[in-house]
């Protein structure tokens, strides 16, 4: 059974934490629970090997400053035109984008899917961008996605790759190139607004940007590619290093496609809540994107990172808990 649902979220309370609240506390190794100060205390008190971890995984490290300001030489980021837009709870439209969002229930009682669809066209693609933490590129900095939409001034986000996890991957995030090492299949985002499913261990940001690339994400593994699900993606593993949560098995998942040029598919799968959502395998999340006419489609962070903010309000409800997790990156459409 699958009940497509118009208003989105009448169960839920307000998000929990505004921009304006209690900056989310850092997870632990493998994104999994927040132990805070033990966290701390248990890196601290084991030596260079616990110094190492907490170095690694949970001080900030600044690499660039006020990332907002940096522009591309390469063009320059058309703006929705706010006045004339129109909204309702479930959609958006101005002269350069317009956006519906769907909730969408499968099955029932420990079988129960839901997920949120937002279709997005767009006249210029580079209205989809990116955002991050605190506008600060580097590692371990982290933010609500709610915080990051409102600093954006976003009409619809997700949550990103996570970028700040992991120091590897080609990061070009809006025209400008931020990280150049090569380590997984990726996902470019072009200007002309195609995307392509690419290895990033064949190329470099430079090669990329000069091909007209506008985004790039660096999680995966790509999921949609033709119009057809890639095979093999229930064995694909990704970031298998210390202490990671497989991405495997029915877990919540954030994803990206694309329809034709300039016409995308933003999703987020709940999971992890029994009765209301026990999360879909790569294959389902596969298949959701191709239902909906999807050419291409890329996996994101999930898990508890999963989110979908719309006009400042979260749409999902990650884990069944309504709560955000922190995370260093957006996908949004600015408005």
């Amino acid at each position: 059974m699958t009940t497509t649902v118009n208003s989105l979220r009448p169960d839920l309370d307000p998000a929990p934490e505004t921009p304006q609240g209690p900056t989310p506390p850092k997870r632990k190794v493998g994104r999994r629970a927040v132990l805070g100060g033990g966290f701390v205390a248990l890196f601290g008190g084991i030596g260079a090997t616990g110094g190492w971890a907490l170095n690694r995984y949970v001080v900030d490290h600044v690499e660039v400053e006020n990332v907002s300001q940096q522009t591309s030489t390469a063009i320059e980021a058309v703006q929705a035109d706010t006045a004339s837009a129109t909204s309702t709870a479930t959609s958006y439209t101005s002269d350069t984008a317009q956006i519906s969002i769907e909730k969408v229930v499968t099955g029932s009682g420990s079988d129960q899917v839901t997920y949120f669809v937002a279709d997005v066209t767009i006249s210029d693609a580079t209205i989809l961008k990116s955002a991050f933490a605190n506008d600060q590129f580097g590692n371990n900095i982290i933010a609500y996605p709610s915080a990051i939409a409102a600093q954006a001034n976003a009409v619809l986000a997700i949550n990103g790759d996570y970028y700040g996890f992991r120091d590897n991957g080609i990061q070009i995030r809006n025209g400008v190139i931020y990280r150049d090492n090569g380590a997984r299949q990726g996902l470019a985002i072009y200007k002309d607004g195609s995307m392509k499913l690419y290895d990033e261990t064949a190329t470099n940001a430079k090669t990329l940007l000069s091909e007209g690339v506008w985004q790039t994400l660096s999680f995966g593994p790509g999921l949609v590619e033709g119009g057809k699900i890639l095979d093999g993606i229930d064995n694909v593993e990704v970031d298998t290093n210390f202490g990671n949560h497989s991405i495997q098995g029915q877990q919540p998942r954030t994803g990206i496609g694309m329809i034709a040029d300039n016409h995308f598919l933003f999703v987020a799968v709940d999971g992890r809540s029994s009765g209301y959502s026990r999360g879909v395998t790569m294959n389902e999340m596969a298949q959701i994107f191709v239902d909906k006419g999807a050419q291409v489609a890329y996996n994101l962070d999930g898990g508890g990172s999963t989110a979908m903010i719309f006009q400042g309000d979260l749409v999902n409800n990650p884990l069944g808990k309504g709560q955000e997790r922190g995370t260093s990156d957006i996908v949004y459409i600015a408005g």
